[in-house]
């Protein structure tokens, strides 16, 4: 009988964490599959991070954000063979490498203006590959 209830408790557990790991996730800040607009989405948290001051309570929330928003967007969009050829998403992956290189490498520090500017500058590059269409 022991057997029996140690199988049936096995094979419960299996079910729930297979059931757990094939939900989607809905929470607030997920990517929506649409390239286009999970692009300009990322864009629009990093900025917000880039230009919270650096004495503000919300930094460290901004900046956790986009630690998120730039795992997700790499996870779900690094293996497309549609997006990955994209002129929009080589600039953007050179953007998220640099700005996730500097939050791992230097996580205490400030974002320095020079990268501020450069991201800014390849942010802009993505808006116009994307409208029009590369």
């Amino acid at each position: 009988m022991k057997c029996y209830w140690s199988r049936l408790l096995a094979l419960i557990l299996v079910v729930v964490i297979g059931l757990m790991g094939c939900s989607s996730s809905s929470t607030p800040g997920s990517l929506s599959g649409d390239y286009s607009q999970d692009t300009l989405a990322v864009v629009n948290t990093i900025k917000l991070a880039l230009e919270t001051p650096e004495d503000s309570p919300a930094k460290a929330q901004a900046q956790a954000e986009a630690r998120q928003r730039i795992n997700d967007f790499t996870a779900r969009y690094r293996r497309n063979t549609g997006v990955s050829t994209l002129n929009s998403f080589a600039t953007m992956r050179t953007a998220l490498n640099s700005l996730a290189g500097h939050y791992s490498s230097y996580p205490n520090r400030p974002v320095p203006e020079k990268l501020k500017q450069r991201l800014q500058q390849e942010f802009k590059q993505v808006e116009v590959a994307l409208k029009r269409g590369a």
